[in-house]
């Protein structure tokens, strides 16, 4: 299994129903998801429409490993579920998503490509970004550890840091820097006072 394999793996669906059957539709993706918990590696889900009346429903699911992912996929209990919407759901998309590409939509590993999509920014660029975020963070962290908590153990004090960074980076610092360097990482010129005309 490659390092990649190993990693959770993230599947996004999109699937198509008359928006009139809005209430079979949500207990068909409910009955799915009650079957999908039973598995090992299953990590959560969720489920998106983009406006009220569309037809489109997008779902997502994430299992620890490609291997966790293909016991549920290989199992009765989905083909059952899949086969409860016939006649409910129609043609659909799915891609798989793994790693920290999912910061720079779209992922670079899929099983299905988009059209009009723009492929993500090279790992050098991803790297500087998070970069760009994560020194100055940690080192604010460490100066106010340092001052705040002087008498507690060095490893301790990164290890509150690091509690306290996490989720900083993950729902502030990265969706900000992606937004703000946009342009560069995907090597397009940034649209100033002349291009506003």
């Amino acid at each position: 299994m490659t390092a990649q394999e190993a990693g959770p793996v993230t599947v996004a669906a999109t699937r198509y129903a008359d928006p009139a059957r809005e209430a079979e539709m949500v207990a068909w993706i409910r009955a799915g998801t009650a079957l999908a918990e039973q598995f090992p590696g299953f990590l959560g889900h969720g489920y998106v429409r983009s406006a009220e009346g569309d037809d489109a429903w997008h779902m997502l699911y994430r299992f620890a490993d490609h291997e966790a992912l293909a016991g549920w996929e290989a199992s009765p209990q989905r083909a059952w579920w899949l086969g409860a919407a016939q006649g409910l759901v129609g043609e659909f998309r799915v891609q798989r998503m793994t790693g920290i590409e999912g910061w720079f939509d779209p992922p670079e590993h899929h099983d299905v490509a988009y059209p009009g999509i723009p492929t993500p920014p090279p790992r050098w660029k991803q790297a500087v970004s998070i970069f760009v975020v994560f020194l100055p963070l940690s080192l604010f962290l460490g100066e106010a550890g340092a001052r705040l908590l002087p008498d507690l153990a060095l490893h301790w004090r990164i290890v509150l840091q690091t509690a306290v960074a996490t989720p900083v980076m993950v729902w502030f610092g990265l969706p900000w820097i992606t937004r703000l360097l946009e342009p560069w990482l995907q090597g397009r010129p940034r649209q100033g006072r002349r291009g506003r005309r």
